[in-house]
């Protein structure tokens, strides 16, 4: 096990940071000691040998392999997270309390349903075309739905010391092997193909119960109420449809024929399981090989070497930084945490507030979700729902990201001229010169690009930069030896967990919206309203992918809003690819969007900020991000649909674009604070010139000299008023 034990103090090798490779150890995770974290990394290290045996070797039959993946994290997250808060050693509230008789009374159901799943697999083995419905019903569904239900319940009350397992845990670990081995053992029969009809086996739909109770309070324990919750609110809608109005009427699904389905690839193991058990699941082992070889330390030290003596120095540090670590990270929040405790303190001490500060980070987290070439994970998402090849994706990816970034630094840097900071000193920051000499600990990121773009499968190319990440170490101080190599395979296993559940959550949901078709009747929805105005259609459409994405991880935000909102906007007439872009940009700032943006409240729990200010400074700090998926509609080349020459102009106009928007934000233009209309004449020119189009870059740089010029003036009135 880890923890995040950051430091920020110069040492010996003239690093600045310390730690950022260090996996932060959640307020509900156990910290095993002895035999028991001698089991648990053994089963971290096996769930990622697991993986990159079947990928690689020996490909396993696809369901049969995304259920043992979804079981795995289930299994480990069960044995690593805690339902209820954790206690002090030695508290009398503690030990051997009714909870855990109970939990053993519960083991025996659990372990009954995993003996019958042994016998039906007998049965089949022996020529059975059936499974007897009584066998089903009353020796494995009843008992397994029973220990599953109680033994959630109870692990909301049993309470341990950080250290101790949980006994209503192991029920739910024995029942979660109980329901993967039913379904391994009927999936792999003919008896596959009647799922959704009246002549499913009935096992199969308390199996998918019990799935979705597992995969739902796991979720809750790795990644909070929110996704849960909506998760419900559209399980509710498969019984509720039938009786609402409107648009949102269905004919309806019984429990039998919904929950058949749910469990196959039209839901759990559809689309989100697919991408979560190949393409995530490899590059958080890839993130963990280059968190063993500290690359990250090198990240934020190179970050700090290269702009930490510019103005307001940290703050941009944070954006390189952070978006270098958010790249591979996969998580806006859990960015934060691993970067932000170093580059928040350091905003604060050159003068940013608490909030600015906590904003920054967290501006700068999320937009690692939409750096290429790997994006966080949403990138493999889409790939996996559009057939849009990775690279393609990957390259639409390129400006997008630099008007993101770009806009957070002019935000930062403007902010740092209107309240007069420094930079850091010389003496306070690593060498440069030393940190060019391991430039060479960049290889696995530029072979995994190169590899992708000669044509090589994203597994391959991911295995490869796996393996090179291990070779590049041997040049540098942290070479990974055999210890170092297994600890990475054990924190991929337990990195895993979170995304893997979530992806997991998402396909319940994609389930029900595929199930009952109200995809289908959202995008009529919008084709409605597109018939009044195309634009107020996009910001509905907006509207709907944040309020999706409120509280969930962003692997999840977009899967759900892809599902939804993405149909419609195709049959708008918009290309695909642009499309999902839409949707997959406002997935990802609904992490620093007011009131629910968990990006922005994880900043503001390390900055010491109120978490609801921090959020709408995040807001205002990503303000761009807002604007600029509105102009891939209009104006294709943000996303390399055109030729060079537009793009090159589009890249540049909406560059200049965004430097003024953030100068309408933040009030400051020609080195001196600008009035209340020469900020409306600067919004104006930005939203002409991020336009894109050649009449309103020509009048957004009409509109822009006409307020410099009133801006110079200003200046020599104050200027002279003041001599």
């Amino acid at each position: 096990m880890t923890t995040n034990n950051q430091t920020i103090t110069e040492s010996d090798d003239h690093m600045l940071a310390h730690g950022v490779d260090d996996e932060p150890v959640e307020g509900n995770r156990r910290l095993f000691d002895r035999r028991l974290l001698v089991v648990v990394s053994v089963l971290a290290i096996a769930y990622a040998v697991f993986h990159l045996y079947a990928l690689n070797i020996s490909p396993l039959e696809t369901w049969s392999y995304r259920i043992i993946h979804v079981c795995g994290a289930l299994v480990l997250g069960y044995v690593l997270f805690s339902g209820a808060r954790f206690i002090e050693p030695g508290s009398v509230t503690g030990g051997f309390r009714w909870t855990s008789w109970a939990a053993l009374i519960l083991l025996v159901p659990a372990g009954y349903a995993l003996f019958q799943t042994l016998h039906m697999y007998q049965l089949v083995q022996d020529g059975a075309m059936r499974l007897p419905a009584e066998l089903e019903t009353w020796h494995f569904g009843w008992p397994l739905l029973a220990a599953t239900g109680f033994g959630i319940v109870l692990s909301w009350l049993h309470k341990r010391e950080r250290s101790a397992f949980s006994l209503p845990d192991l029920v739910l670990v024995v029942s979660t092997i109980a329901t993967a081995a039913y379904l391994l053992v009927v999936y792999n029969t003919p008896m596959r193909m009647s799922t959704g009809t009246p002549f499913a086996p009935v096992g199969i739909s308390f199996a998918a119960v019990a799935g979705s109770a597992l995969i739902m309070e796991m979720t809750r324990r790795v990644a909070g109420l929110a996704l849960v919750i909506i998760a419900l609110v559209f399980l509710g809608y498969v019984f509720a449809g039938p009786y609402l109005p409107g648009f949102l009427g269905y004919p309806g699904l019984s429990v039998q024929r919904f929950f058949s389905q749910v469990y196959t690839d039209a839901g759990v193991l559809g689309p989100t399981t697919a991408v979560s058990s190949t393409y995530i699941i490899l590059f958080i082992i890839f993130a963990a090989f280059l968190q063993a070889s500290k690359v990250g330390d090198y990240f934020v030290n190179f970050a700090f070497a290269a702009a930490g003596r510019t103005r307001g120095g940290p703050a941009k540090v944070a954006i390189f930084a952070s978006g270098l670590m958010g790249m591979i990270n996969g998580t806006s929040a859990g960015n934060v945490v691993s970067t932000g405790s170093l580059t928040i303190p350091l905003m604060k001490r050159v003068g940013y507030s608490k909030q600015t500060a906590g904003a920054v980070e967290a501006a700068a987290s999320t937009g690692g979700q939409i750096m290429p070439p790997i994006m966080g994970a949403g990138a493999f998402i889409m790939a996996e729902i559009t057939g849009i090849p990775y690279t393609d994706i990957a390259i639409a990816a390129i400006i997008p990201a630099i008007l993101y970034f770009a806009s957070v630094y002019f935000m930062v840097d403007l902010e740092a001229a209107r309240l007069g900071m420094r930079g850091m000193r010389e003496d306070e920051l690593p060498s440069l010169k030393r940190l060019a000499r391991q430039a060479y600990l960049f290889v696995p990121i530029l072979i995994l690009i190169v590899a992708l773009f000669m044509g090589y499968s994203v597994i391959r190319a991911g295995t490869l930069a796996t393996v090179s990440a291990v070779v590049v170490s041997w040049l540098s101080p942290h070479k990974m030896g055999l210890r170092s190599i297994l600890n990475a395979l054990q924190l991929s296993g337990i990195m895993s967990v979170q995304i893997i559940v979530v992806c997991a959550c998402a396909g319940v949901i994609v389930g029900v919206i595929s199930l009952t078709g109200v995809g289908a009747r959202f995008s009529s929805l919008l084709l409605g309203v597109a018939e009044t105005s195309q634009l107020l259609a996009l910001v509905f459409a907006m509207f709907i992918s944040v309020l999706l994405g409120m509280g969930m991880p962003t692997t999840a935000a977009y899967a759900v809003a892809a599902s939804v909102v993405a149909p419609g906007l195709v049959q708008l007439g918009i290309e695909p690819l642009t499309a999902h872009f839409f949707v997959f940009y406002f997935a990802v700032v609904s992490a620093i969007t007011p009131p629910v943006a968990l990006a922005s409240y994880a900043a503001a729990g390390i900055s010491g900020a109120n978490a609801m200010e921090t959020s709408v400074a995040s807001f205002r700090i990503g303000l761009s991000a807002f604007i600029v998926p509105f102009m891939f509609f209009y104006n294709g080349a943000l996303l390399m649909d055109a030729g060079w020459f537009d793009i090159a102009r589009a890249l540049v106009t909406a560059t200049f674009g965004v430097y003024l928007l953030s100068s309408a934000v933040q009030g400051w233009f020609v080195r001196t604070a600008a009035p209340g209309f020469v900020r409306l004449l600067l919004l104006a020119a930005a939203l002409m010139m991020i336009e894109g189009g050649m009449i309103t870059d020509l009048a957004g740089v009409v509109v822009v000299a006409v307020a410099y010029v009133m801006q110079k003036r200003r200046g020599e009135t104050t200027a002279a008023a003041a001599a």
